[in-house]
């Protein structure tokens, strides 16, 4: 506290530093200053910068030299990869041939039963089980009916507008969702590139290839089906051809449905059938003799769902 002339004290005026004032004035940090004030007295010496070129020369000519080896390993590789891929693509071709041939030769054979079997049963009996087995799929059937064409796009998108973009392919679910709205539309009979649909029929994909009934089956998909003289109508007025038409229109996919005249569609394979049978031996009582499961006879053997043996 100061005094006045007339004896009176009065407070004193503290002042605060003006920080900001003070970093206007020096604004470099006092560490860097510190550091370039070092750099001025003691300036680096040439040992030390040849020293950091060399380390970065030996570090390029390491790199080069790793990449190098590289290279040449795998252009060593290259001819075995290459001879390896050309063996899997002739073991394919050559399963597909195999696989053509015993396809072709289960017709025949399914034709010569057939044959047999109609010339062993009554007219009216052979005329029934081939109705079951065009129904079911087990038989070739002819008529009219409908042809509706998918194929792959281009591919060709423009690369500034993105004009073409989207799944240029067509994909195993749009031939599910084709078949569907064909069986909704009205159809008895559907195939796929010649394979027949049945009951248990699946189209699936494995990679990029499309599967119908575990087949490969390849573009341009054509999917036949035989119905009566609606199921075009119907089937162009479907949600699922709106779609495919709204489809190729952005992607560029094919898609066209036509009438087809006199359409013949082959049989499917026999299927793989499965039965379930009842458990075998019955367990035994504690007295030791054996007691009858429910539904088995007295000999101790189950019947099968039909009341007889197969």
């Amino acid at each position: 506290m100061s005094t006045d002339p007339a004896g009176r004290e009065r407070p004193t005026r503290t002042y605060a530093p003006d920080f900001l004032t003070e970093l206007f004035r020096n604004p470099l940090e006092p560490g860097y200053a510190a550091a370039a004030q070092r750099r001025r007295v003691d300036p680096p010496s040439r040992v030390r910068a040849r020293s950091a070129q060399t380390v970065t020369v030996v570090v390029l000519v390491v790199l080069g030299f790793l990449l190098a080896v590289a290279y040449r390993q795998t252009m060593e590789d290259e001819p075995g990869r290459s001879q390896a891929r050309s063996g899997l693509v002739t073991q394919i071709k050559e399963r597909e041939r195999e696989t053509d041939e015993l396809s072709a030769r289960a017709d025949r054979l399914r034709e010569e039963v057939g044959r047999q079997r109609d010339a062993a049963l009554s007219g009216s009996a052979a005329a029934r089980l081939r109705d079951l087995e065009a129904g079911t799929g087990m038989g070739r059937v002819r008529g009219d009916g409908v042809v509706v064409r998918l194929a792959d796009a281009s591919g060709d998108a423009d690369a500034v507008t993105g004009a073409g973009a989207g799944p240029p392919r067509v994909l195993y679910s749009d031939l599910q969702g084709v078949a569907n709205a064909l069986w909704s539309a009205g159809a008895e009979a559907i195939s796929i590139n010649g394979q027949r649909l049945t009951a248990t029929s699946t189209i699936r994909s494995a990679g990029e290839a499309i599967l119908v009934d575990f087949r490969p089956v390849t573009g341009p998909y054509e999917v036949s089906a035989i119905g009566p003289g609606s199921m075009k109508r119907r089937f162009e007025k479907s949600r699922n051809a709106d779609l495919m038409r709204e489809v190729a229109e952005k992607t560029g996919l094919s898609f066209g449905v036509r009438e087809a005249d006199d359409l013949t569609l082959p049989a499917a394979p026999e299927p793989q059938l499965r039965y379930a049978e009842p458990p075998g031996s019955p367990s035994a009582s504690p007295s030791g003799d054996r007691s009858a499961s429910p539904g088995s006879t007295g000999s101790g053997t189950s019947p099968s769902p039909s009341g007889g043996g197969r």
